[in-house]
């Protein structure tokens, strides 16, 4: 018979009180704006949780990020940010959930950890064609959208598409991706909440999730060390 099992008794301390203040503070950022967005929230809590997990390497926090890129998808369209609506919608998310399928296919001995890889000279020469191109192809695309903040939308497509190009085929590095994607869309809802302050708990959203992403370089690469001298 099945048995559920709380991922949540997996998290060390740390882990805890990271997901934990990451949840506090865009509740208390919700709670505190007084144009209160509902969707924003529940994004933004689904996302923190589903970062610390794949912090940890473990399929849930895939299967939450597609979760979080079509709610992000749906709120990133109501502000005009045309550009996060396609590029969440119709590439982190189909890549989030091929990584689901990719991370299962290649679990950490028996464990729920995933194995950490390298790219292969192969998998970084297409990484390094392949983002120009896809770059190039959301600019013309988001022009003709007339998208808010062109520069940074069009730079968040270019981080978001290393990012999860980077998380498919397990590598740490996913995580600077992520962290310098972050760093893009703090700047971009910062813009946004100028305008409309019921878009502050996106900042705070991509703010921890900017913690976690930097967390979870520091834990893959541990975890990389530790399944490196488990083969010898």
């Amino acid at each position: 018979m099945f048995r559920f099992k709380n991922p949540f008794k997996d998290l060390n301390r740390f882990e805890l009180a990271l997901w934990i203040t990451s949840l506090a503070l865009i509740t208390a950022s919700f709670l505190l704006t007084k144009e209160k967005d509902l969707l924003s929230l529940l994004a933004s809590l689904i996302g923190a949780t589903a970062l610390i997990f794949v912090s940890k390497g473990y399929v849930l926090g895939q299967v939450l990020t597609v979760v979080f890129s079509v709610f992000y998808g749906i709120i990133s369209f109501f502000f005009q940010y045309y550009g996060e609506m396609i590029t969440y919608l119709c590439m982190t998310s189909p890549i989030a959930l091929m990584s689901v399928i990719s991370w299962l296919k290649n679990p950490y001995e028996n464990s729920k950890e995933v194995r950490v890889s390298n790219l292969s000279r192969k998998l970084k020469i297409i990484l390094v064609v392949s983002a120009p191109v896809v770059t190039l192809i959301f600019y013309f695309i988001l022009k003709a959208l007339g998208n808010a903040n062109m520069f940074f939308s069009t730079l968040s497509v270019t981080t978001s598409f290393v990012a999860s190009y980077l998380t498919l085929f397990r590598s740490p590095y996913y995580a600077v991706g992520y962290a310098a994607n972050d760093i893009v869309l703090i700047i971009l809802w910062v813009m946004a909440a100028i305008k409309e302050s019921s878009s502050t708990p996106m900042i705070l959203c991509f703010v921890t999730f900017l913690a976690n992403d930097l967390y979870g370089f520091y834990n893959w690469r541990k975890m990389k060390k530790r399944q490196n001298k488990s083969k010898k």
